[in-house]
């Protein structure tokens, strides 16, 4: 399996992983003439790097029982969509809308309580709209930082670049 993603991520289009509503893969070919599909040196290195780390698929909600003191989680979620033709959430199956950012932040707030440190990136609504305060709102008891990040996803090159995007930390 793991394999597989590699060849997919090497392959596909900017390096994109997406699904649709039926939750089935739905990426195109990248064009590629000669794609770097095995980096043996950096798989191995990225091998010894994570020997401590469980990796788990489903639910996030489900990884509360694991969230103590010591753990670090990472939550990347669909992005809140910062414009109309920025709607990624349909991708999630299911859907990922606000009422999934709340129930989220839920998530976020029981693994603090439990001693669990956290880091969630998101888009940055202010950024396009500044009376948009959605997650500043939402995530007041926490640290929010703007940062820059390259974006080289698009399918059209001059409508890549940088944009702002949110990194919320309960340390």
């Amino acid at each position: 399996m793991s394999a597989l993603f590699i060849f997919l991520n090497r392959t596909c289009f900017n390096g994109l992983y997406r699904v649709n509503s039926k939750n089935l893969f739905n990426v195109p070919f990248g064009k590629y003439v000669n794609p770097k599909i095995c980096d043996s040196v950096n798989l191995r290195h990225v091998s010894e790097v994570i020997k401590k780390v469980e990796l788990r698929n489903g639910d996030y909600a489900d990884l509360v029982q694991y969230a103590d003191e010591g753990c670090f989680v990472y939550l990347d979620p669909p992005y809140k969509p910062i414009s109309e033709t920025s709607t990624f959430n349909s991708y999630c199956a299911g859907g990922f809308d606000d009422s999934e950012q709340i129930r989220l932040r839920n998530f976020c707030d029981i693994i603090t309580k439990q001693g669990a440190a956290f880091m969630l990136s998101n888009s940055d609504p202010s950024s396009v709209n500044p009376e948009n305060d959605f997650f500043d709102k939402l995530y007041s008891a926490y640290k929010i930082k703007r940062v820059k990040a390259k974006r080289n996803i698009n399918s059209k090159a001059d409508k890549r670049g940088e944009i702002n995007e949110l990194l919320i930390t309960n340390y």
